[in-house]
């Protein structure tokens, strides 16, 4: 039987559970529903106003805003209208956005919710060449566009037509949001983001119950294909946050079964738990038989996860220790890997195994998998993009004889369980001569140290630095932690070749954010960038020193 592609699938849904509650957005704390109906209707609509506009089948349409109903709605609609949809990440720079536009060669852009106007702001009034119509939905605060997504809705007729794609046929072009340089759009096709969604289905075996939670970026390909492609497809009901003030109030409005995260969410999560109740305490009432059950409930309750039947974590390497850490409250984290030109859809650990923590997983069926003779990871599978858009070269140095080539390295055990061990392109090699790989490094220094955010550099330097940046405790004490990372240096030290050791550990004044450019809209850190800003600091090291503190330099 030929597969339904996710839009028909979604129309399936409707027929059957037209009234259901489909979508759920949080709104002055209470929740909007719409309906599989609903949803249909408005997207139908919007498909009759863009053809007004003028908007032919084939052409892009752009969208930027935080996670919300809209966001679906629009998706559909651009699926239904045979357009190409072009997402950009909400938090996304002035220079990114242009880019995006410019390349993509985008007819219109739909605005939605969005924490900062101004990025935005200064694209569309100065770096755009041609002024670009745009689509306003009314959060509070977004941007007044030319057209207003409730007057569209309201003064046009559902479309009639009905859209026959091919599986091969362009779907959407997302522009990864990769660590260094501009960013590159994959071309996805609607037969691989049905043949994915479809995968994630099978896999976790979703129900028709399931409640699932947006609010990692719909322009990120894990949260698209995981989440929306899987709840157009399987008709599952799906939440959106009112705000990052909310959220934690708004997964316990929900309790959702179906939650993915990313390890930097995870670790916030974590500290948050850790400050009401200290590690010591923790572990004495874990270990007392009639208290530790109602200690974990208590936990997991507050988080609004006392339903979820499967708790993700992927987008970027996370520490065993956390995993492990969860383990114990009895929150069994699956961590799962892809990349955005195979549609995020390669590896889980799932059903959860215990004894596979610190791997991404083993292949779905359907995946094919293997290391290259330099260890770098190769991914087959129907579910693959076509190519980056308008660059020919990148693409065929990313697919070669059918193997798409994913720049990440690591090895395969016995059981097909994969472990990533680094990134080609993170690997460096100091003034010594001799390469080292960061990634188990730092994984390593998770496991043995309480800190923040870190990144190993040393690219051209006598020896590796740690760049850290330190919890922000209550009544911080400096010379104590100082001590404490001492100790840790001298830990990973005492583990590590001589070449490979560490020079010293540079503290970090400012946090790293989306804002000051050193983490991607997904929370990875952008190495390259903090090998430029430090490389200084690295060949001139203090004398003596293991241990600096940047707001003393």
């Amino acid at each position: 039987m030929e597969q339904q592609l996710v839009y028909e699938s979604f129309i399936q849904n409707v027929q059957q559970r037209h009234d259901d509650i489909f979508l759920r957005q949080i709104i002055d704390r209470q929740f909007k529903d719409f309906t599989y109906g609903d949803v249909l209707d408005q997207a139908l609509r919007l498909v009759s106003a863009f053809r007004d506009m003028g908007l032919q089948p084939g052409e892009k349409i752009a969208l930027i805003s935080k996670n919300c109903a809209e966001w679906f709605i629009a998706d559909l609609a651009m699926m239904l209208g045979s357009y190409i949809s072009v997402p950009i990440f909400p938090t996304a720079g002035s220079d990114t956005i242009s880019h995006v536009l410019a390349h993509s060669e985008s007819k219109l852009l739909i605005i939605g919710k969005l924490d900062s106007n101004e990025p935005l702001e200064t694209s569309l009034n100065q770096a755009l060449e041609t002024p670009l119509p745009t689509v306003s939905i009314p959060y509070p605060g977004t941007i007044e566009g030319d057209y207003n997504w409730l007057d569209l809705i309201a003064n046009h007729p559902p479309s009639e037509e009905r859209p026959n794609h091919q599986p091969d046929d362009l779907m959407s072009i997302v522009y990864t949001s990769g660590t260094s340089g501009l960013p590159k759009g994959a071309m996805l096709t609607h037969g691989g983001f049905a043949w994915s969604g479809n995968k994630i289905i099978e896999h976790i075996d979703l129900q028709l119950e399931e409640r699932a939670f947006s609010y990692l970026p719909l322009a990120h390909i894990t949260e698209r294909v995981y989440i929306l492609a899987t709840a157009m497809s399987a008709g599952i009901c799906t939440a959106f946050p009112e705000s990052l003030d909310t959220f934690i109030d708004d997964v316990k409005m929900h309790r959702p079964t179906l939650f993915i995260s990313v390890p930097r969410l995870w670790t916030v999560f974590q500290q948050g738990i850790l400050e009401k109740l200290p590690q010591k305490k923790l572990n004495t009432l874990l270990k007392i038989p009639l208290l530790n059950n109602l200690i974990r409930k208590k936990v997991i309750d507050g988080l609004g996860l006392d339903q979820a039947r499967v708790l993700g974590c992927g987008s970027a390497p996370v520490s065993p220790a956390l995993l492990r850490w969860y383990e114990t409250l009895g929150m069994n984290i699956t961590e799962a890997w892809g990349l955005t030109e195979g549609f995020a859809v390669a590896t889980f650990n799932f059903p959860y195994r215990s004894d596979k923590v610190g791997s991404v997983g083993n292949a779905a069926s359907g995946i094919e998998l293997k290391i290259a003779d330099d260890q770098e990871i190769l991914v087959r599978s129907e579910g693959m993009f076509s190519g980056y858009y308008k660059n020919q070269q990148a693409t065929a140095e990313t697919i070669i004889n059918g193997w798409l080539h994913t720049g990440d390295i690591g090895e395969i055990d016995s059981d097909g369980y994969l472990t990533i061990t680094g990134r080609k392109k993170d690997t460096f090699k100091t003034a010594k001569g001799k390469f080292v790989a960061p990634v188990p490094i730092e994984k390593r220094l998770f496991e043995i140290a309480n800190i923040e955010m870190m990144c190993l550099i040393g690219s051209g330097l006598p020896g590796p630095i740690l760049l850290a940046v330190p919890h922000d405790y209550p009544d911080f004490d400096q010379a104590r932690y100082e001590k404490k990372i001492q100790r840790v240096l001298d830990t990973i030290n005492s583990e590590l070749e001589s070449h490979a050791r560490l020079r010293g550990a540079l503290m970090i004044a400012e946090p790293w954010s989306i804002e000051n450019d050193i983490l991607t809209p997904t929370l990875k850190i952008k190495r390259h960038k903090l090998e430029k800003r430090y490389q200084d600091i690295g060949q001139n090291w203090p004398e003596g020193k293991t241990v600096v503190w940047e707001k003393d330099l």
